[in-house]
């Protein structure tokens, strides 16, 4: 039998197991109990002993503040924090102080007001406080100098009111400022009971902007790269893509623009209409040159080489407003019941719906054919034809000359049909082609006078300075 360990790891053993600080809410009078109330007080009792000295903290009354060091006093007290101070002196009210009966307006306020979308001038400065009838006469005197149809929205007023009679009016107008446009600001100032508009012309640059540089891997990237904006690099893109495909630029050819540019004397820079496409190849010869013509009426006009030739090319528009339930090949036949070539498209719309000419042309046949029921086709240049059947109505009559868009006859279900729909069918030199993978082109010619002022368009846009 092995030997008891010593008293002395007995009694560190038995100390450790032993919980001296339990729990004194519970087991209230237990051993257990007892055991912590005596380790409490024995911790008292070393902190009582081991406490430092502390002198005590004699307490006394302040002196009775009279007269002017009380009025000292009390502003620097309480009540100025009340009143939001952080330092200072006399900043609470003293005994001198009279309340006002209201509070003071400012002499002059200045603001600025944005005109928003479908917003008016005058709506605009009666949101910002100045009264119905001012705002009517600073339209007016603006109406003057610009049309108020041109102020865009997100045009900035700049507003100073003035002192007021009395609260139940509004403030007056004492000055406005704002710019009317790119090459215009306008100023309303008030004189005595009057309101004077001053225009202040801004200078402008109208010198074309012409940028030369080279295709490398990617036309739009290139362009774009030096400067170009893309509304111009997209027009320059459709104009050379009229007259040849894209995918024949090659990256050692130089591109060549010319475009509208206005420079302000204020910064802006506004740039406008692409005026000239130019295309040179890496031997430094010409490939192409197209210059825009007959812009007279904003309708933005068309491009011409220097030959006053002026190409359109576009594919057919959808001659009605619906959704295609048949394309064209082969298809089980709805009534036939069995396989069958269909030559055109089936384009599925509410009866009556009205069709219109894909591409102008003129009216070869309007009248009843077989299967197709009523039934309309067209001749167009280039060798193509286009047809329209099971119309409940037509609306044109042989011979006529249509333009696109132009309303030929109205939706039905007229000859071997299931349904309104309209069947629409293109061909090429007699064969059927699919409407949706056409696309036409035609050329013009001018001469004369017009192909003289081209000629003298082409040499000014030329000298224009590279940058």
């Amino acid at each position: 039998m092995p030997p008891p360990p010593p008293l002395l790891d007995r009694l560190r053993d038995a100390a450790y197991r032993t919980d001296w600080v339990p729990d004194l809410g519970q087991n209230i009078g237990s051993r257990t109990w007892w055991r912590g109330a005596a380790t409490c007080a024995a911790l008292i009792t070393a902190a009582w002993m081991t406490r430092p000295g502390i002198p005590p903290v004699l307490g006394y009354a302040p002196a009775v503040v009279t007269g002017a060091a009380l009025e000292e006093t009390r502003t620097q007290a309480i009540a100025p924090l009340g009143l939001g101070a952080t330092t200072g002196r006399r900043m609470a009210a003293s005994g001198l102080v009279r309340h006002l009966a209201e509070t003071p307006e400012r002499p002059q306020i200045d603001l600025t007001v944005t005109l928003g979308d479908g917003d008016t001038l005058g709506h605009a400065l009666q949101r910002a406080g100045v009264g119905m009838n001012e705002a009517a006469r600073v339209a007016t005197l603006v109406a003057g100098a610009v049309s108020l149809d041109q102020l865009k929205p997100g045009t900035i007023l700049s507003l100073t009111m003035g002192r007021r009679p009395s609260r139940l009016q509004p403030r007056p107008i004492e000055k406005l400022s704002f710019r009317a446009g790119f090459d215009l600001n306008l100023a309303v100032n008030r004189a005595g009971e009057d309101l004077l508009l001053d225009r202040q012309p801004i200078r402008i640059d109208r010198a074309p902007l012409r940028v030369r540089g080279l295709v490398g891997d990617s036309l739009y990237r290139s362009m774009r790269a030096a400067g170009v904006p893309a509304r111009i690099v997209e027009s320059y893109i459709k104009a050379v893509a009229a007259r040849m495909p894209i995918g024949e630029v090659g990256a050692a050819d130089m591109f060549d623009i010319v475009a509208d540019q206005a420079r302000a004397a204020t910064g802006e820079v506004e740039v406008g209409q692409l005026q000239y496409a130019g295309l040179v190849d890496a031997a430094g010869r010409r490939r192409l040159q197209l210059v825009r013509w007959g812009d007279r009426d904003g309708s933005g006009g068309s491009f011409m080489d220097p030959a006053g030739q002026v190409e359109r090319r576009g594919f057919m528009g959808m001659p009605v407003a619906g959704r295609v339930t048949s394309t064209f090949g082969y298809r089980m036949h709805p009534l036939l019941g069995f396989m069958r070539m269909h030559k055109g498209l089936d384009i599925g719309a509410p009866y009556g719906s009205p069709i219109y000419a894909a591409i102008d042309g003129v009216v070869a046949f309007a009248g009843r054919s077989g299967g197709y029921g009523n039934f309309v086709k067209l001749a167009h240049s280039g060798g193509y034809a286009s047809g329209y059947g099971h119309m409940s109505r037509i609306a044109v009559s042989p011979g006529s000359h249509v333009a696109r868009g132009q309303v030929i006859g109205y939706v039905g279900s007229t000859g071997m049909s299931t349904g309104p729909h309209l069947h629409w069918e293109v061909w090429r030199n007699g064969v059927p082609v699919n409407p949706r993978s056409i696309s036409l082109s035609s050329v013009q010619t001018v001469s004369g006078d017009t192909l003289r002022g081209l000629k003298t368009k082409l040499a000014q846009l030329l000298s224009t300075p590279a940058h």
